[in-house]
Formats: C-alpha cells, sequence, structure tokens
C-alpha cells in the first residue's frame, strides 16, 4: 500500500498540516518539525503527490515545451537539454508537438487545459505570433530560438540570425568564392529570411561577385538534398551557406552523389554546430549557435517569470562563431 501523508504526520508525531507544510515551497515550518517530518518520509518511502500539490498552492510546475520541428535532429539536442534543465529546476516539462498547427488560439486552449504554468515556445520557424497569443492569454512564455528585437513584445532568447547571414557570406568571400548562392530553409521562416537578408547584404557590397538564391521546403536532410539536386542541374554556385545544418547535410550528399568534393568543387558553410556536423564524414565548416546557453538562459527567464509574472519582456541574443571543418576551401 502507498504511504499516505497521514501515516507521515503519525509516525513524525505532528499534524497532517505541518507534514504538507514541510514539503510545500516557501511555506512557513521550523526547522524542528522539518527535522522530524524529512526522517519519517525517509523512513517510510514516502514521496509528496505533485498533482495534490498543485491543489493546494495553484502551482503545477508544467511548462509546456513546444516546438513544430521534429524532424530535424538538432531537436533531439535541444529537447534533451531542455528536459534536463528544466527538471533541475524542480520544474515538469509537458512536450507538445505544432508540426500540423497553424491557429496560435489553439495552441493557447491546449496547453490550459493542461493547466501549465509557463510555456517555452522552443522554434525558429512558428511566428512569433505563437508566443505572443500565450502572452495575450496572460500565460508566462519565453519564445526561444526566437527572432531578435530591440522591444520585444516577450522574452525571446537565441541569435541575431541577421548577422550570422553576414558571417557566412564573409566566409565564402574571404575564401576566393566567385559565384555564392544562398540555400535557405522555408520562405515563411523568420529565421530563414533573416539569413537570406543579412547573406545579401554582406554580398552586395561586392559587386563583382555572381550571388544567388533558392528555398528548401523544410529544415530537413531530404529538402536540402532535393533543392541541391536541383542547383546542380543548372550552373551551381562555387559555395553555398545553407541556413541550417541539416540542410548543408542533405546538400553535401547531393554533391557526392554528383560525383563532386565538398570543400573542392563546391564549398558549404551551416549554421548550428549540430553533433552530427562533428562526424568525421560529414566534417561540415559551421556557424556554432550556443544552444546550451540560450536553453539555460530561457529556462533562468522561465524561473524568474514565475516569481514576477508582470516582468518586462527582454531579449537575450548570444553571438555566434565560425566553426572551421573541411567544406571550404582554404582562405584566398
Amino acid at each position: 500500500m502507498s504511504v499516505t501523508l497521514k501515516d507521515v504526520a503519525a509516525l513524525a508525531g505532528v499534524s497532517r498540516s505541518a507534514v504538507s507544510r514541510t514539503f510545500t515551497e516557501g511555506a512557513s515550518v521550523s526547522a524542528k518539525t522539518r527535522s522530524k517530518v524529512e526522517k519519517a518520509a525517509k523512513e517510510l518511502g514516502y514521496s509528496p503527490n505533485a498533482l495534490a500539490s498543485s491543489l493546494t498552492t495553484g502551482r503545477t510546475k508544467l511548462i509546456g515545451l513546444i516546438s513544430n520541428n521534429f524532424h530535424n535532429p538538432i531537436f533531439l539536442e535541444v529537447f534533451d537539454q531542455f528536459t534536463r534543465a528544466l527538471q533541475e529546476r524542480g520544474l515538469r516539462p509537458l512536450i507538445v508537438n505544432l508540426t500540423d498547427e497553424t491557429e496560435p488560439a489553439n495552441s493557447v486552449q491546449m496547453l490550459r487545459q493542461y493547466s501549465v504554468d509557463a510555456v517555452i515556445v522552443a522554434s525558429s520557424t512558428l511566428p512569433p505570433s505563437f508566443a505572443k497569443a500565450f502572452h495575450d492569454a496572460g500565460v508566462p512564455v519565453v519564445h526561444t530560438f526566437g527572432r531578435s528585437a530591440t522591444s520585444p513584445e516577450v522574452h525571446v532568447v537565441g541569435i541575431d540570425n541577421v548577422e550570422c547571414g553576414r558571417m557566412a557570406a564573409r566566409q565564402l568571400l574571404e575564401r576566393g568564392y566567385k559565384r555564392i548562392g544562398y540555400l535557405g530553409g522555408p520562405q515563411d521562416a523568420t529565421s530563414a529570411m533573416d539569413r537570406y537578408r543579412g547573406f545579401m547584404e554582406e554580398v552586395e557590397k561586392h559587386p563583382d561577385i555572381e550571388k544567388s538564391h533558392s528555398f528548401a521546403g523544410a529544415y530537413s536532410f531530404e529538402a536540402g538534398r532535393s533543392e541541391m539536386l536541383r542547383l546542380l542541374e543548372d550552373n551551381p554556385a562555387e559555395g553555398y551557406f545553407c541556413g541550417d545544418d541539416i540542410l548543408s547535410i542533405g546538400a553535401l550528399s547531393a554533391l557526392r552523389d554528383h560525383g563532386l568534393k565538398p570543400g573542392q568543387d563546391i564549398g558549404i558553410i551551416g549554421l548550428n554546430d549540430m553533433e552530427m556536423s562533428r562526424w568525421e564524414s560529414i566534417d561540415l565548416t559551421t556557424i556554432h549557435q550556443p544552444i546550451k546557453q540560450i536553453i539555460s538562459s530561457s529556462v533562468d527567464l522561465v524561473v524568474e517569470m514565475l516569481k514576477e509574472p508582470q516582468r518586462y519582456p527582454e531579449a537575450r541574443i548570444f553571438p555566434c562563431r565560425v566553426i572551421e571543418r573541411g567544406t571550404l576551401r582554404p582562405r584566398a
């Protein structure tokens, strides 16, 4: 039979309310009582019921962790780090897949049914309206990998995608590529368009450089491979910024199918520095996104919002850096 709060109270020689206060964060209980209760609980193998506790405190400690890009392997790394970071803070992640969802109001209704204390929108492809919908409904929200802004409407943690586009263009230009291209993710993704904007801004400073652009249907291996196969049919560029590592890996597959050597025949630079990009068989030159720091900062913001729900929205934007590997030629 399961051990109850009443059993702990009887063994500790205290009231049931004293046991409840001992296991309620922030509740007042003397050190002597706490010691007696914890000793009894350990002896009986008692663990407080989280659901019952939420009825008392009004807090479930459930954090909605939502995304729409589950086919991209980078999110295995993201969710692994997010779930561990939340659990270490005594919070419980509730993962929700919004791949086929287009209406923000439906997402708000779904998460409210589970009485989540806050929401993390972990996506660079969901439009800002999703995070804004939670904010407008009074649900504390952080948009991780969201679009940077000087006056954000919700808390945003991520990178400057426009600057990343510039960085990628500079890498290709410094290596002497004369025909360079942007192979981005879906055009309805703000991340894809911001990276494209930064890339083109930098390239247009060099009128002698031939530039091109195209967009894949998704941030996926298949989409990157398919788009590169199409580009190879008609005068491809000498070097490409693929706006995501998994797109880059798909593009590398297409190059190899054509007997082309990445870094020698056609250069590729990606973005994210996902674990797979470091594999010896891939060896992708890429722009490192500090995912661990972004996730840690997002969880910090959630904890702070739970204490101060009306906290003024802020943008925490982290710098990126180039990781040199083998898919670009050496600098000229």
